[in-house]
């Protein structure tokens, strides 16, 4: 079994297109495993995934997107669902880093950091995620750094993702800066 491609088939369903899957999450994201497990039945790749290979799959996973509570999983960030997915509020990190495409610098720096098609703007703890992250969609990204701390007393609500993304609605210009 290919432990990225279902993380990926996983990600899918919870992330962005629940419906496909005839799943539906609660407010906070979380659907029965049972019902995920059936979902994923159908299809002839994933006939045999069972409990024991979705916490595999969280185990060894580097970005951690996943977790597993109470018979129930979710993703963690990275939502793309009409439904707001519900987060608690914390306190981040002095500093966040974010990775972007040169030609959005400008309307980033005079307009702030948007969620776009996602539900919430996504940033890292470290240098080399943000960098990552931003090679998505420009191979030579810019960085920005991100007065967290500053823009959490300001009034910006953070929410921690897992212990590298963390997430907030909105970021004014006034804390981004480029790095």
């Amino acid at each position: 079994m290919d432990i990225s491609k279902l993380s990926k088939e996983v990600s899918y369903a919870l992330r962005h297109a629940p419906w496909e899957f005839e799943l539906e999450l609660d407010t906070e994201g979380w659907v029965s495993i049972e019902q995920l497990l059936m979902a994923l039945h159908l299809s002839k790749q994933w006939g045999s995934i069972t409990e024991d290979d979705l916490k595999n799959m969280i185990e060894v996973s580097d970005k951690k997107r996943h977790e597993i509570f109470e018979g129930k999983i979710r993703a963690l960030y990275g939502h793309s669902v009409p439904q707001k997915i519900l987060k608690m509020v914390n306190t981040p990190p002095s500093i966040l880093y974010h990775g972007t495409a040169r030609h959005l610098v400008e309307r980033i720096l005079s307009e702030g950091l948007q969620p776009m098609a996602r539900q919430y703007v996504h940033m890292s703890v470290d240098i080399n995620t943000a960098n990552l992250v931003g090679k998505r969609k420009d191979s030579t990204p810019v960085l920005l750094k991100i007065q967290a701390e500053k823009a959490s007393n300001g009034g910006v609500r953070f929410y921690q993702g897992n212990n590298i993304v963390w997430l907030a609605d909105f970021v004014p210009a006034k804390f981004i800066s480029i790095e």
